[in-house]
């Protein structure tokens, strides 16, 4: 019976790992598509950005509009995928390579948009971005610390 936890644990883990990995893969082509692909896929129209999240200001909003929503949008974004990946590598010898890589990620395919066409890069998104890995990375280091014991 304890062997089937394990194994059962062990395919779970396994499961959102693929899950992370593959978050982190569509995040980079979301990131680096000519346009905004979600807004092509709902909306029909690359100029189109949607919201992840309702917010007061617009819904859905042509791209010269979507400044703080887009913030919000990258926000959620990167703390879900840090979250996520964070917690999976939590005990794992590569923790600290997964902490370095969202941190690095978050900045560097904001800084590739300088040469995507139809795209351009924001301060407002790589602070955006940043900070949901930061407070990603701050809540699972609390979590460490309330954990230390077990």
């Amino acid at each position: 019976m304890f062997c089937n936890k394990i194994v059962y644990r062990d395919k779970v883990i396994s499961f959102l790992k693929f899950i992370f990995y593959m978050s982190v893969l569509l995040l980079i082509v979301i990131t680096l598509y000519p346009g905004s692909l979600l807004g092509l896929l709902l909306y029909g129209d690359l100029g189109m950005q949607p919201n992840l999240a309702e917010n007061p200001y617009f819904t859905p909003m042509p791209s010269h509009l979507y400044t703080y929503a887009s913030i919000i949008n990258h926000f959620i974004a990167y703390f879900y995928v840090s979250m996520l990946g964070l917690y999976l590598y939590l005990r794992s010898h590569n923790f600290q390579k997964i902490v370095y890589g969202l941190f690095f990620l978050s900045i560097f395919l904001e800084v590739l948009q300088f040469i995507v066409p139809r795209r351009a890069f924001e301060i407002y998104d790589v602070s955006a971005n940043f900070a949901g890995v930061l407070v990603a990375y701050c809540l699972i280091e609390i979590y460490k610390l309330w954990n230390k014991d077990k």
